[in-house]
């Protein structure tokens, strides 16, 4: 199950590789959901007032949208880095999806204060790439 907070991710992700609106597709094949999931949740995000959805146009976040969305970011971010740098864990991303709908705020504070997040994060995100890009292993791991 997706969280709010996963969805304004991958919102805000998509939003960034097209340069404008996201498709509510796009969204749906990005966090592996059908379209029909997408558009629920997106009406319910709308009724929060993080983003706009205009039909055939896409959804564009809102300022409170953003913000959420950065935040969600940066706990994956710091999730994904804590698994491989810390724990070397080999299917960090699988990993990462899976922490990130049940690490709250106050767990990825002390996963960072282990990982020395640096000021760049989250600008730092390749989302074509679908990994943190200060990353040591990046090279390694975008080579399967």
């Amino acid at each position: 199950m997706n969280t709010q907070a996963q969805y304004l991710k991958a919102i805000y992700l998509t939003q960034q590789q097209e340069d404008g609106p996201a498709s509510t597709g796009d969204v749906a094949d990005m966090l592996d959901v059908s379209p029909a999931s997408a558009n629920e949740m997106i009406g319910k995000l709308e009724s929060r007032g993080l983003l706009n959805h205009e039909k055939y146009k896409g959804v564009d976040l809102t300022d409170d949208g953003i913000a959420q969305a950065r935040e969600a970011l940066q706990n994956y971010c710091i999730i994904e880095r804590f698994l491989i740098e810390v724990l070397e864990v080999e299917e960090f991303r699988a990993e990462a999806k899976q922490l990130e709908g049940v690490i709250d705020e106050t767990v990825a504070d002390r996963l960072d204060t282990i990982i020395n997040r640096k000021p760049q994060c989250p600008d730092c995100f390749d989302s074509e790439g679908d990994v943190c890009g200060l990353l040591e292993v990046e090279a390694e791991v975008t080579s399967d």
